[in-house]
């Protein structure tokens, strides 16, 4: 399937991606020591909702608007990265992951975004400036894997693509294998929508013969079942979770499917290890 940020700035997904990688990022920086951030699709970095693209789609007022009118203090560190980039009440810009991560980054910590499409990072340079931000315009899979091991000793590695090609998820499967062997404690984090649930266990299947030994899943199924043809949610795959990240996650998930929920729909919010 399609999926290019523009058109879905400010959904539900948004909404439980960037809740669980503030959380994540902040778990991390519990230690002094220095992180390094990458980011392989990182996209346009700041998206217009009332844009042609976002306004089409409108999912902006089943995510971020329903955030916003949650009073859960759990969506804080969530609410206050957008209010950030934004003037008033409801928010009319939306911060994509690396706008989010730059508001993260103490004086120790850098930031490494990599977007292929040559006018989504002629965009992403102008969104990051004023930021320490480093962009690049390289295949994504090449990029990820040249860039490690970081010059950190920690960082994070954010893969969000659009799922464009149909050989996507194989590259993610083979990049993330190789990944492992260069850097097997770092925190990868791969966001995937949620369509076909049949066809998307084959991918956790793959995932997991691959034997990592920390791979959590996290998912948020908007619909109770399967509808042909319509996207039902999105996960995050984290590898290497911190402990502090994973002590807090209950309730975060808790106060994320509250706030989200469709109308006339139970869905659900889970997280689980896939292996080890």
């Amino acid at each position: 399937m399609n999926y290019r940020h523009s058109f879905h700035a400010g959904n539900s997904a948004d909404v439980v991606k960037h809740s669980l990688l503030i959380a994540l990022v902040r778990a991390l920086q519990l230690k002094e020591s220095a992180l390094t951030l990458i980011d392989t699709h990182a996209g346009c970095g700041l998206y217009d909702l009332q844009g042609e693209e976002a306004g089409r789609t409108g999912e902006a007022a089943q995510g971020v608007l329903r955030a916003f009118a949650d009073p859960s203090p759990l969506l804080i560190d969530y609410r206050a990265a957008v209010e950030a980039v934004n003037s008033g009440a409801e928010p009319y810009l939306y911060p994509g992951s690396p706008r989010i991560l730059a508001q993260l980054l103490r004086p120790q910590d850098s930031l490494i975004l990599n977007e292929k499409h040559p006018e989504d990072a002629h965009t992403l340079r102008v969104a990051m400036r004023g930021t320490p931000a480093a962009v690049h315009e390289r295949d994504a899979y090449e990029f990820w894997l040249a860039m490690l091991p970081p010059r950190t000793p920690r960082g994070v590695v954010v893969v969000d693509p659009p799922y464009e090609q149909t050989d996507e998820r194989t590259r993610i499967t083979a990049t993330l294998a190789a990944a492992h062997r260069k850097w097997a404690h770092g925190v990868t984090v791969i966001w995937y929508p949620l369509k076909d649930r049949a066809a998307h266990q084959r991918w956790k299947e793959q995932l997991r013969r691959l034997g990592i030994p920390k791979l959590l899943w996290v998912e948020h199924w908007l619909y109770d079942s399967d509808q042909p043809g319509i996207y039902n949610g999105a996960g995050l795959f984290i590898i290497n979770p911190p402990y502090a990240f994973t002590q807090t996650l209950p309730p975060l998930l808790q106060s994320l499917r509250t706030a989200l929920a469709p109308e006339g729909h139970k869905g659900e919010i889970a997280a689980d290890w896939l292996s080890g």
